[in-house]
C-alpha cells in the first residue's frame, strides 16, 4: 500500500477535482482485469453462441469501450479524457469456470486512464451478466484490479 498524499481532498478534508492543468501531456496507458464466475452450464451458452440475448462477448466489448468513454460521467472526481484507443479482450476460462475481462486504454494527456480502464473491465462484466441473468442468477463479478499503468509523473507499475 502506497503512503501518499490523497490528492482528492483540498487542505480541510474536503472532496475536489485534482488540477491538472499544470501537468504535461504525455502518452498514457493503463491494463485493468477481472472476470465473471459462472456455471460451467452458463458458460456452454457463452461459447455455443446460444444465449437468449445474442453474442455475449461482442456485446459485452462494446459495452466495455462505451463504459471507458464514459467514465467521467460515472466517477465524480474523474477528468473526462481524449481516449485514443480502448481494446477488450473477453476470454472463456472452463477452468474458472467463467469469462475473464481485460481492457487496456490509451490517452494523451495529463492524468491517466487507470479509471477507464477499471470502468470498461466493470461495464464488461456488468453486460456479460445481465446478458446471462435468465439463466444464472448467482454469477460473480470479481477480481477488477488495475494490472499495468505507464506515463506520467509516477512512471509505470505492474501488479505483481
Amino acid at each position: 500500500m502506497s503512503g501518499g498524499k490523497l490528492s482528492h481532498f483540498d487542505a480541510e478534508g474536503q472532496a475536489h477535482m485534482v488540477d491538472v492543468s499544470d501537468k504535461p501531456e504525455t502518452a498514457r496507458v493503463a491494463t485493468a482485469c477481472g472476470h465473471v464466475r459462472m456455471s460451467a452450464e452458463t458458460l456452454a451458452h457463452v461459447t455455443a453462441g446460444t444465449a437468449d440475448k445474442g453474442d455475449v462477448l461482442g456485446i459485452a466489448r462494446i459495452a466495455g469501450i462505451q463504459g471507458a468513454k464514459r467514465t467521467a460521467e460515472l466517477i465524480p472526481l474523474c477528468h473526462p479524457l481524449p481516449v485514443s484507443k480502448v481494446a477488450l479482450e473477453l476470454t472463456p476460462d472452463a477452468a474458472l469456470p467463467g469469462v475473464r475481462i481485460t481492457a487496456t486504454v490509451k490517452t494523451t494527456g495529463p492524468t491517466g486512464v487507470e479509471m477507464e480502464a477499471l470502468t470498461a473491465v466493470s461495464s464488461a462484466g456488468l453486460t456479460v451478466y445481465d446478458m446471462l441473468k435468465a439463466v444464472q442468477k448467482d454469477m460473480e463479478i470479481g477480481g477488477i484490479r488495475v494490472t499495468l499503468k505507464d506515463g506520467g509523473k509516477s512512471g509505470r507499475f505492474e501488479a505483481t
